[in-house]
C-alpha cells in the first residue's frame, strides 16, 4: 500500500517543483492532491504525466493523508502546520517557520538523515534554507574529516528564493530597459536587472540581515553548533540557481587533492573542477538538476588550515523541493512512517 500525499502551496515555484520531483523520483503514493489557498481553486498543475487540479486548504480533511509538504510561506505554516500535524499527517515544513524550533528536526538528508526520527515531538520536520542546504552538502565530508572552526560565505542568489513574483519582476525590468524605459523596483528594494542588492530578508539590530542570520543558525543545528558563520547574501539577476563563494577555516590540516577526493565520494556533491576557462559550475548549468556542485577547490592562505571553494546549485531544487522529498524518502526507508489504512 502506498502513501497518500498533499502539497500545500502547489501552485508556487516550489510546490510545482515538489509535484515534478515526486514523480521523477516515483515516491511511493497512492494518491497525491495539490493544494493551495481558495483563490487558486480548479488551477491545474503537472504531476508527472498527470494533470491534478488544486483544492483549496481551507476546506481540506487531512485524517487520512499521511504527508503534507507544504510551501506556502511562514504565515500560512505557523497557522496550518500544527492543524495538519494534529491529524496524524506528517508535516514536512519548507518555510522558516518551524526551522529553530528545538523540538522539530531540520534536516539535510546527506548530512543528518538520523535527525528525522525527532518528528514524533510535533510531527513536522523542517526544511533549510535554500542557501543553507546546498553548503551543508558540500560542508560535511570537509568537518567530519578536519572539524570546521569558521565559515565566510558571501552568497549570489538567485530571483526565484524570492517567489514567482520575482521573477516576473526581473524579466519585466530586463524588457523594459531594453526597450530604453526607466524600470521601478517593486518586490526589491532597488532594480534588479542588471544590478546585484546585498540584502535579503529583513535587517537585524547588528547590522546582519536574517538570511544571513539563518546561514548561521542552521548550519550550527543541522552540522555542529561550535562552527562561526559569517554570511552576506547577496539577490543577483539570475532566475534559477544560488551560488556562494565559500572561505572554511579547519582546526586540523586539510590538502586540496584530499579534500576534493572526500567532495567527488560525498553523496550530492559533483565535482567540476578543472583550473581552466570554464572549468567552473555557473547557475546556468545548474539549473534543473539535483546535485550541489563544487568549484574552484583551492587553499585559503590567510589562515593556518583554510580552504576556498565555489558551489552552485538549483535553488528550487536541492534548496527546497529536493530536500523536502528527500526527507520523504528518509520516513520511509527507515521505516518511521505507515500508510493509514484505508477507509472500507
Amino acid at each position: 500500500m502506498g502513501y497518500k500525499v498533499a502539497v500545500v502551496g502547489a501552485t508556487g515555484n516550489v510546490g510545482r517543483e515538489m509535484l515534478s520531483v515526486l514523480a521523477e523520483r516515483g515516491f511511493p503514493a497512492d494518491e497525491v492532491v495539490a493544494l493551495a489557498s481558495r483563490r487558486s481553486l480548479g488551477v491545474e498543475v503537472s504531476y508527472g504525466e498527470r494533470i491534478l487540479k488544486v483544492k483549496a486548504l481551507e476546506h481540506y480533511d487531512f485524517a487520512d493523508t499521511d504527508l503534507c509538504l507544504i510551501s506556502a510561506g511562514s504565515a500560512v505554516s505557523k497557522e496550518w502546520s500544527p492543524k495538519i500535524a494534529a491529524s496524524g499527517c506528517v508535516v514536512i515544513d519548507n518555510s522558516s517557520c518551524w526551522r529553530y524550533d528545538p523540538d522539530v528536526p531540520l534536516v539535510v538528508p546527506e548530512v543528518n538523515a538520523e535527525a528525522v526520527a525527532g518528528f514524533r515531538k510535533k510531527n513536522i520536520i523542517a526544511n533549510p534554507n535554500c542557501s543553507t542546504a546546498q553548503l551543508m552538502v558540500a560542508l560535511k565530508p570537509l568537518h567530519d574529516r578536519a572539524r570546521i572552526k569558521r565559515v565566510v560565505v558571501a552568497t549570489y542568489q538567485s530571483v526565484s528564493g524570492a517567489g514567482k513574483e520575482a521573477m516576473d519582476e526581473l524579466f519585466e525590468q530586463t524588457r523594459a530597459i531594453f526597450g530604453a524605459e526607466t524600470p521601478e523596483p517593486g518586490k526589491f528594494s532597488k532594480r534588479i536587472a542588471f544590478n546585484v542588492i546585498p540584502h535579503i530578508d529583513t535587517f537585524m539590530e547588528d547590522g546582519s540581515t536574517r538570511e544571513e542570520w539563518k546561514l548561521s543558525a542552521e548550519t550550527k543545528k543541522i552540522l555542529d553548533d561550535k562552527i562561526d558563520v559569517i554570511a552576506t547574501c547577496v539577490r543577483v539577476p539570475v532566475f534559477i540557481g544560488h551560488s556562494e563563494a565559500v572561505h572554511v577555516e579547519f582546526e586540523k590540516a586539510i590538502g586540496v587533492d584530499e579534500a576534493r577526493g572526500l567532495l567527488r565520494a560525498a553523496p550530492g556533491v559533483l565535482v567540476v573542477d578543472k583550473r581552466e576557462p570554464g572549468g567552473y559550475v555557473t547557475p546556468y548549468e545548474a539549473a534543473g538538476e539535483d546535485a550541489t556542485y563544487v568549484s574552484r577547490i583551492r587553499a585559503d592562505k590567510t589562515v593556518k588550515h583554510g580552504l576556498a571553494f565555489w558551489c552552485v546549485s538549483d535553488n528550487l531544487r536541492k534548496g527546497a523541493a529536493l530536500n523536502a522529498v528527500q526527507i520523504a524518502e528518509c520516513l520511509v526507508n527507515r521505516k518511521l512512517l505507515s500508510p493509514k489504512k484505508k477507509a472500507a
